[in-house]
């Protein structure tokens, strides 16, 4: 089979073994928010000479807006009730190169145990994908990224989750802020000893996130670092407050499941609060896709 984790932004292909072992792996950077009407064909192009017949999706493609909206299912949930909630799609239509293919998109989850609420889409395969790795009890999970997620999962059903715009709301401060104007275009490598600063500020009670921010300038202002150590200031300021919030009642160790630089960062930040981390890979999604489509009766 194909699983296809397509986000927002990017999207990846994995042509699996029947035991779910990956074979081959394919990239692209048409993700689902710029592929309105083009969903078939941008697939077609990316699964060309993979003669598999079942394509399993994931991500935001089933989101509203995307080529199929799949609704939600809600937390707790199960790898059964998120088989469940699959849904098939004729791709035929949109692209020849589809013809004769079993297209299925894979649900979203959905928290409604809080005021606000909650949702993703995506990170779930990713948490069924390591959920044999877990086993019995409660885990909690951290998928970090442009919205981190941070998922309990217990005895295999995921039971809450909780997102933080930490990646969307660097990415704006830095261009969109008084705060980037002292900061250098491009992104500078990390300076540990900066990151480490706005971890230390973020723990400190008599702050707060909004007194923090501004931090970021008095920092330049006063000269505490130099204009490229500033990124690395806000990023610590922001992961801080991230994890002040995500580990409140939360069982140790974490799960980190990302990109090795990024789960890198939050390594660092969990273990700098005495937290335990694990660290997984980022195509956990492939597992993931695979689990539920056995689950579902499909591979």
């Amino acid at each position: 089979m194909i699983a296809v984790d397509w986000g927002g932004s990017s999207l990846r292909a994995y042509r699996l073994a029947d035991d779910g072992r990956v074979l081959e792996r394919r990239r692209s950077d048409e993700g689902a928010l710029s592929c309105q009407g083009r969903f078939g064909r941008v697939l077609a192009g990316l699964v060309d000479g993979w003669d598999d017949p079942l394509v399993v999706m994931a991500g935001m493609v089933g989101a509203r807006g995307g080529w199929i909206e799949v609704p939600y299912v809600r937390c707790p949930a199960d790898v059964g009730a998120l088989a469940a909630g699959m849904r098939h799609l004729d791709g035929s239509a949109e692209a020849p190169g589809l013809a004769g293919r079993a297209l299925w998109c894979v649900p979203g989850m959905a928290d409604r145990t809080t005021a606000a609420g909650d949702v993703m889409r995506g990170e779930e395969t990713q948490v069924v994908g390591l959920e044999p790795v877990l086993g019995p009890g409660t885990h909690t999970v951290c998928l970090p990224g442009t919205h981190s997620k941070w998922v309990q999962v217990r005895d295999g059903a995921i039971v809450r989750l909780s997102t933080a715009m930490t990646g969307e709301l660097y990415a704006l401060l830095r261009a969109h802020s008084i705060l980037g104007r002292s900061m250098p275009t491009g992104e500078p490598p990390l300076d540990q000893a900066a990151f480490d600063a706005g971890l230390a500020c973020s723990a400190d009670p008599a702050g707060g996130l909004l007194h923090d921010l501004f931090g970021v300038r008095t920092a330049f202002l006063f000269n505490r670092f130099p204009a490229p150590a500033l990124p690395s200031y806000l990023s610590g300021l922001l992961v801080g407050h991230e994890l002040q919030a995500a580990l409140a009642g939360l069982p140790a160790p974490v799960h980190l499941v990302g990109n090795a630089a990024l789960v890198d960062r939050y390594a660092h930040a969990l273990q700098a609060r005495g937290v335990e981390v694990l660290r997984h890979p980022e195509d956990l999604a492939a597992a993931g896709i695979h689990r539920l489509a056995r689950a579902r009766g499909l591979a």
